[in-house]
């Protein structure tokens, strides 16, 4: 009977630290500094959208799998946001996985899953890449959007630089007692961005 209550405490023990450390690791997540570094390979209906604006060639109705994607309705955009992750507490943290919600202007584009472990020592940062893929049909369709979007990438090029707010919405889960635990609400980063920074 002995054997069994020391069996018992000694599972509550461990059990015990676990929590802490977790209690610990979200105490740390709530003091991280969170923002965007930059925005990687976006494409528009499979076209590099950086080559199209290197080149000149911004006009959207030029671009082959536009047509095609709006007989379909499909016209996929995708880009990776790069989130980098700063720790200035004295305890790491760590994510298992997050949600993530992303905006223009206020307005929700996507949302999804990062399923990858990430970890953040005490003192140090690190960037995660956050991969996005979003049906914009909705808004290219729309002729005074398109016009929007067109004006937003011809920016400091033919006048004043045009600027919008970019919004990721994330919200970790972490490992707890061998279940995830979710962040209680999203965590928001803004980033002012025009044509320049974001291309």
């Amino acid at each position: 009977m002995k054997k069994i209550l020391l069996i018992c405490l000694m599972a509550m023990g461990i059990a015990g630290c676990g929590i802490n450390k977790q209690a610990q690791q979200i105490k740390a997540l709530e003091r991280c500094k969170y923002r965007i570094t930059s925005a990687d390979e976006i494409s528009l209906a499979g076209a590099d959208v950086k080559k199209m604006i290197n080149n000149q060639d911004i006009n959207l109705g030029s671009l082959p799998g536009l047509a095609l994607g709006l007989l379909r309705r499909d016209i996929p955009l995708r880009a990776r946001l790069n989130l980098e992750v700063k720790n200035p507490t004295g305890n790491d943290a760590s994510i298992n996985q997050f949600e993530y919600k992303i905006l223009i202007n206020r307005q929700e584009l996507a949302t999804g899953f990062v399923n990858q472990e990430v970890n953040v020592t005490a003192g140090q940062a690190t960037v995660v890449p956050v991969d996005m893929e979003v049906n914009v049909y909705p808004f290219i369709s729309d002729s005074k959007v398109m016009r929007e979007i067109t004006d937003f990438v011809q920016s400091g090029k033919n006048g004043p630089e045009k600027k919008g707010i970019l919004t990721l919405k994330i919200r970790p889960s972490i490992k707890v007692a061998g279940g995830l635990v979710k962040y209680p609400g999203f965590i928001t980063i803004d980033k002012e961005v025009s044509s320049k920074i974001l291309l």
